[in-house]
């Protein structure tokens, strides 16, 4: 499903915008409520209205804002590029009787405004003429067609709306059931070609996505190289890279940085096959390869892709051609491609940290990492926490004690091109999964790794806001010199290596956060970890306990060294002890705590 922002600015808002996020899951689209911090509650709040705005716009991702359009337009003014390029975006009225699109009218806004306004009885104000006078926009042909780029595509539209008449060829049949004069002998023409468009004035040429670019090339070949042999293939042909709806390839070649600098550049998805796919269609190729059968597992990667892709009634149009370390083909199907039903996709996991569990704490980069995944995997508390985020997405949960599985579960449905999102508390690189995500992929598969098709997919790691930094920043700036963070679970490390690091941070005078203080069976490490700490720091050195950090049921205590009891800690608790530098003083009624940097020093040293 595609990304939305629904903008909303005030709680009079709130169920419209509820319902129309329902509305718009029907029409492809998975919303996100964004909401004004303080005003209005929603899945992704934000406090300046214009910066956020702006940056959803920037991100192409299309807005529907229930406020005054003068605020969107006031916003999104100093952005605005080229109208090619933009997304919609909408102004609903907060009474839900009027929306109107404002930008990205052919690209989805007037189409987006007239679903909105039948599904919920409001008004569309669609104001773009060529849609008004014909019913039909012909710079926004439907999915699966590309209007050529043409010169006089202004001055053709404008003769249209001015009652000229028109020829369209019949494959062109949007446009045959359009009110649009027709005449047989008109001298504008529509027409319909996968072949590189007249330049005509009176011409405009629609390319349908019939065409399946098949590409094979050497580990690590130069992308320029693969770029070069498939677009002079095409100039050659005589062929529209605008009809192109994939570009296909093996399944060992789903992480070639080539096939997928490829696929960018043409804008179309990289789908794969597997081996026995491709080989399957050995009777269907012009130029099979034993030498290609023994190093791959197929007779042909270029051309068995291209004609995988189009099924058994489409043709090979362009046999396999080749430059020194790369190969293309191009196969031509009957019908338009939906690259969604050929090969797989290049999976990805994201491996994404939501912070203490409170939404103003995620980052915006995780938000779009979860909203674009197609499964969610963690342990289930931490699903949850993303509340509607989470909402409509297939997930899978896992226990605690079942990060290995959890972990090997989200690469494998990765490597089958799913799009995982891996949830983590706080950060995903910070006691986490993304140290075991890691590990599995450093490992041999027969010592417990994962498969090579894991291998391939795309990894990212987004940060989150870890418990740490959040505790520090709910009682001051406990962080502000050197510190270290220690695991006290022995489970996994041994006690001894536990205890080296806690006489270490005593002897460097580190501010230490203690993870996995405490659990129902294992209570003396943190009296133990105290006892050290107190060889080296005052009794009176501050110590703070942060539980639940950002929810409703958040906890923070104030303590010193000398007073903490193990007893006042269970694992969902942070210890953070300070340094002997670290101070405590109040504020407004309020105990905070900071470490000092030294510049008071400075200070009078100057």
């Amino acid at each position: 499903m595609k990304p939305l922002a629904i903008v909303i600015l005030t709680k009079n808002a709130e169920n419209l915008a509820s319902g129309l996020k329902e509305v718009l899951g029907g029409f492809g689209y998975l919303a996100n409520i964004h909401a004004k911090t303080g005003r209005a509650a929603g899945d992704v709040p934000f406090d300046d209205t214009i910066a956020s705005v702006q940056q959803i716009f920037r991100d192409g991702v299309p807005i529907i804002g229930i406020c005054a359009a003068g605020i969107l337009i006031r916003a999104l003014a100093p952005v605005l590029d080229e109208k090619k390029s933009d997304p919609a975006v909408l102004a609903m009225s907060e009474e839900g009787n009027s929306i109107v699109p404002l930008l990205g009218g052919h690209h989805g806004a007037n189409d987006l405004a007239r679903f909105v306004a039948e599904n919920l009885k409001a008004h569309a104000a669609i104001t773009t003429a060529s849609d008004l006078k014909s019913g039909v926009a012909l710079d926004q042909p439907p999915i699966g067609w590309k209007l050529a780029i043409s010169a006089n595509l202004t001055g053709i539209m404008a003769r249209v709306v001015a009652d000229e008449a028109v020829s369209i060829e019949p494959e062109l049949n949007w446009l045959t059931t359009s009110s649009l004069i027709k005449n047989n002998d008109a001298v504008i023409r529509l027409k319909s070609s996968v072949k590189i468009a007249d330049k005509h004035e009176d011409v405009l040429t629609f390319h349908p996505a019939r065409l399946v670019l098949g590409v094979g090339c050497e580990r690590n070949a130069h992308p320029q190289e693969l770029q070069d042999l498939v677009e002079n293939m095409l100039e050659q042909r005589g062929l529209a890279a605008e009809s192109i709806a994939a570009v296909c390839s093996i399944d060992l070649k789903a992480d070639e940085d080539a096939i997928l600098r490829l696929a960018t550049w043409l804008g179309v998805p990289a789908k794969f096959f597997t081996a026995s796919e491709l080989e399957a269609e050995t009777p269907r190729l012009q130029t099979p390869s034993d030498i290609v059968f023994a190093e791959v597992g197929c007779h042909g990667v270029s051309e068995g892709a291209a004609l995988a892709a189009v099924g058994p009634q489409g043709k090979l149009l362009v046999a396999k051609q080749k430059s020194k370390r790369a190969t293309c083909s191009i196969a031509e199907a009957p019908h338009i491609v939906d690259p969604d039903n050929i090969g797989r996709g290049r999976g990805r996991l994201s491996v994404v940290g939501i912070g203490p569990g409170v939404d103003i704490w995620r980052t915006p980069e995780v938000t779009r990492l979860v909203v674009e995944a197609d499964e969610l995997v963690g342990y289930g508390l931490y699903i949850d926490l993303l509340g509607s985020l989470a909402t409509g997405k297939q997930r899978t949960d896992f226990p605690l004690g079942g990060e290995e599985d959890r972990c090997r579960y989200a690469l494998e449905q990765a490597a089958r091109g799913k799009n995982v999102a891996l949830i983590c508390s706080g950060d995903g690189g910070i006691y986490a999964m993304g140290a075991l995500v890691m590990e599995l992929l450093d490992r041999d598969e027969d010592k417990g790794g994962v498969s090579d098709a894991a291998h391939r997919i795309d990894l990212i790691h987004a940060p989150g806001v870890s418990a740490l930094q959040a505790a520090s920043a709910r009682v001051g700036a406990v962080l502000g010199h050197d510190f270290c963070t220690i695991s006290l679970s022995d489970l996994l490390t041994p006690w001894e290596s536990i205890e080296a690091r806690l006489h270490a941070a005593a002897d460097g005078d580190f501010v230490v956060a203690f993870y996995n203080p405490v659990s129902r069976k294992r209570r003396t490490q943190l009296s133990r970890a105290r006892d050290i700490l107190l060889q080296k720091r005052p009794a009176d050195t501050p110590v703070i306990l942060a539980s639940n950090l950002g929810r409703p049921e958040e906890l923070i205590r104030h303590r010193t060294l000398g007073t903490l009891e193990v007893d006042e800690v269970d694992m969902l608790t942070l210890v953070l002890v300070g340094s002997s530098a670290s101070r405590r003083f109040k504020m407004a009624g309020e105990e905070v705590v900071y470490t000092p940097r030294g510049y008071e020093k400075k200070r009078l040293q100057s």
